[in-house]
């Protein structure tokens, strides 16, 4: 019996869904739960399971096409899977090759008797050598073909076209400005040194540097509440929760995952919540509640290579946190030139509801965190 394959609800605001790759073609077997196709929304991309065990038997909506919400795209013919038997074919014989006659003995040739014998030939007297003809000159090269330069035009995935409204938006209607300040990351790297086969063990996942900056954010956030509100209307809304977004780059563009409550999480849940975010977004299993809202974002370029850029605010917000490489640079500390590993840290902020002042001070309280974590732990 065939069993509807829906567009599944996949949040309030999003009414139309774009169709995807899809994973199980046509007379396909799928188990239940299997991803069957992928969908894509303004927000994330997602897999739509198998509702239940059986062959897709129709495919209704293409790579590309709209769908709404709860609309059928497919069937599956409900079944076990089919068992594989082996075909059998015996060997077909080799084509024989037609038999050849006998060769025929061949007689040797003698001229007929009525024929005279041929004359001997005299000796020759010797002809003079004759002067080696000239070398042909060689073809000219034939002329290469000309370099080819193709186009191609590929349409903008549904993500892209709203991450690219969405930049365009913050640039549009904010008055955005970036503040910079280094950082200088010798406490940090000490501390993980010390800890982080300890901290993997206890705890199964990796000790990065991240969490301590939602930590850091947390506590400066709380000093500088405007970079934690946003403009409604006329308004300035100002939040006493702290839902983080943490950026991560995914195949189809940047994804901004939230960490609801993110200052009642300890390192290690910051950690393993960053981790489940990085895996989900490459395989296509974030959802679109895990995407929405936030009141602060952090972005990491540093992981790339980045030495310092300028982050966009993800609007409704207010300001955003740009980490980047870190580098072994010459400091001065008590008077003498050393190397230590520094970081470049960004703070791009909406000036309408931000100003200076406020925007250095909490970038500077960042640092002040970052350089001395037990600060972060005691909550100063």
């Amino acid at each position: 019996m065939p069993v509807a394959l829906k567009v599944p609800s996949v949040g309030e605001s999003i009414t139309e869904v774009e169709i995807g790759e899809w994973l199980k073609a046509e007379g396909a077997f799928a188990n239940e739960n299997d991803p069957v196709v992928v969908i894509e929304t303004e927000k994330a991309t997602l897999e739509v399971p198998a509702p239940v065990s059986g062959s897709v038997s129709q495919i209704l909506k293409q790579k590309g096409d709209k769908a709404a919400i709860g609309e059928v795209i497919g069937y599956i013919e409900e079944g076990s899977k089919p068992s594989e038997k082996k075909k059998e074919t015996a060997a077909a014989p080799p084509p024989q090759k037609p038999s050849e006659p006998p060769p025929q003995p061949q007689t040797p040739q003698t001229p007929p008797p009525s024929q005279p014998a041929q004359p001997t030939q005299q000796a020759q007297p010797p002809q003079p050598a004759q002067a080696a003809p000239a070398p042909t000159p060689p073809a000219p090269a034939p002329t290469p073909p000309p370099t080819q330069r193709g186009e191609r035009i590929v349409p903008m995935t549904r993500i892209r076209r709203r991450i690219a409204e969405r930049l365009v938006e913050a640039q549009k209607n904010a008055a955005l400005l970036t503040t910079f300040n280094d950082i200088d990351m010798s406490a940090i790297a000490d501390l993980r040194a010390r800890h982080k086969e300890a901290f993997q063990q206890r705890h199964g996942v990796k000790l990065g540097i991240v969490s301590f900056f939602v930590r850091a954010v947390i506590e400066s956030l709380k000093q500088i509440p405007q970079l934690n509100a946003e403009i409604r209307d006329t308004n300035i809304v100002y939040r006493d929760f702290y839902d983080i977004g943490i950026a991560v780059s995914a195949e189809k563009g940047l994804l901004v995952p939230v960490l609801r409550d993110a200052d009642r999480l300890t390192i290690a849940e910051v950690e393993k919540a960053i981790a489940g975010f990085v895996e989900r977004a490459r395989t296509n299993q974030l959802t679109v509640d895990e995407l929405q809202g936030g009141t602060f974002t952090i972005s990491n370029g540093g992981i790339y290579g980045s030495l310092m850029s300028t982050p966009i605010v993800n609007p409704p917000q207010s300001g955003v946190l740009g980490l980047h490489a870190i580098t072994d640079r010459a400091v001065v500390r008590n008077g003498q030139i050393v190397a230590r590993p520094m970081m470049y840290v960004a703070l791009t902020y909406d000036h309408r509801i931000v100003d200076g002042r406020e925007a250095v001070t909490f970038l500077k309280h960042v640092k002040e965190l970052i350089e001395d974590p037990a600060l972060v732990l005691l909550g100063l």
